[in-house]
């Protein structure tokens, strides 16, 4: 299914005075942090899932993928974004977006730009979901309060590299709770101990909380509806948009909102 996300399929004209009225009128697209993990051979069928949880959620998603495996930007990028962005389906749109990120860095090493040009050439994205090391989501993200999506597999390095990155995106930017996409058979019976794993580790030695896990099977067909839990998954952070929304208008532009709800792990 990854072919679905690296394929060109044209770009689709923007109405960007849409997006500057979107963008000044608060009705700002949702955004999803994907944390990239090299030692995840499937990343683009969690991309694809994902958007499909997303598309029966009644959304439009924009995937920017930014992953250090993604496919480079384009060159035009970095001047416009609009022409470089693809139509994937009636749901998705797609940019390649590997070293973007620091094509925007500013001189606090901030790349904040990137999302506000976004919500502007991106106008019918109800959801931006941000495939992204962590590194890149401290640039693009450092003011905003988000759960990431840790993404991990059945084996050791990919749960080292979940946390190292959940450490870091704690130390940066201040986000001390995620979920957990578990790229396996959804039969293994080591699934539960990894999730069990990394969350002892998070809250021992971070202070950190995985809020839920569920798993995503690359074996799955395309054409198959995403499962129950996985669009729990879902409906749960486009409601933590909310719930930081709210939050920020009542409180100070530095303050964290607190996100309390919890996910059923999936057994």
């Amino acid at each position: 299914m990854q072919d679905l996300f690296y394929a060109s399929s044209g770009a689709m004209p923007l109405d960007q005075a849409d997006g500057l009225r979107r963008l000044f009128t608060g009705a700002s697209p949702r955004f999803i942090a994907l944390v990239a993990n090299p030692y995840v051979s499937f990343g683009g069928v969690a991309i694809e899932r994902l958007t499909a949880a997303l598309a029966l959620a009644g959304r439009h998603t924009l995937v920017l993928d930014a992953a250090e495996t993604s496919p480079p930007a384009p060159e035009g990028a970095a001047i416009e974004l609009a022409p470089c962005i693809e139509t994937l389906s009636p749901e998705v749109s797609y940019l390649a977006a590997r070293g973007l990120p620091l094509r925007y860095v500013n001189t606090r090493g901030s790349s904040a730009r990137l999302i506000d040009e976004l919500c502007i050439a991106a106008p019918q994205a109800d959801v931006v979901l941000v495939h992204a090391g962590a590194s890149d989501l401290a640039r693009l993200f450092s003011a905003q309060p988000l759960r990431p999506l840790l993404l991990a597999a059945d084996h050791p390095s990919s749960v080292k590299h979940a946390y190292a990155s959940l450490k870091l995106l704690a130390q940066r930017s201040g986000w001390m709770s995620c979920d957990l996409l578990i790229v396996s058979a959804a039969h293994s019976p080591r699934l539960p101990h990894i999730a069990a794993s990394l969350a002892s580790c998070a809250d021992t030695f971070i202070g950190a909380a995985v809020a839920g896990w569920t798993t995503i099977d690359p074996a799955t067909d395309a054409s198959e509806l995403p499962d129950q839990s996985l669009r729990s998954l879902v409906d749960h952070h486009l409601g933590l948009h909310d719930e930081a929304f709210v939050v920020a208008r009542q409180a100070s532009p530095r303050r964290s909102a607190g996100a309390t709800a919890q996910l059923t792990p999936r057994h």
